[in-house]
């Protein structure tokens, strides 16, 4: 089993929505994120929230997407609604932390550990 593991993931029509969660051992209480990767696309930066409740969204996404994290739990959130079939990929966890700079909330850790296997969404029209 991975060090982070994510769920909530699963088919639903256009305009429905889903809730993700992330958690595991090496889950960040400073900084956490949610990427996503379709077929045959670059993984884009879908949201990510620091430990201050500061958090920055893909443009795709902003209106719809809301990231949360509950430290006592361990765990991150990803509430989508009005999904489109654009927003079909896997998504995936990872966890970071603080950016120095303040130009984003969070610089993400490069090790595979602290990265999910990621669970998948399929919007369907």
């Amino acid at each position: 089993q991975g060090r982070l593991v994510e769920s909530g993931g699963g088919s639903v029509q256009s305009g429905g929505s889903l809730r993700l969660s992330c958690t595991g051992s090496t889950y960040s209480t400073a900084c956490m994120g949610w990427f996503r990767q379709a077929p045959g696309k670059e993984d884009e930066g879908v949201a990510q929230i620091d430990s201050d409740g500061k958090s920055k969204y893909a443009g795709s996404v902003l209106g719809r997407f809301t990231i949360s994290m509950d430290n006592a739990k361990n765990t991150l959130y990803l509430e989508m609604n009005n999904l489109k079939p654009e927003d079909t990929a896997r998504y995936y966890c990872r966890a970071g932390t603080e950016n120095p700079t303040g130009r984003t909330p969070c610089v993400f850790f490069d090790d595979t550990n602290y990265v999910g296997q990621g669970t998948q969404v399929t919007v369907s029209s």
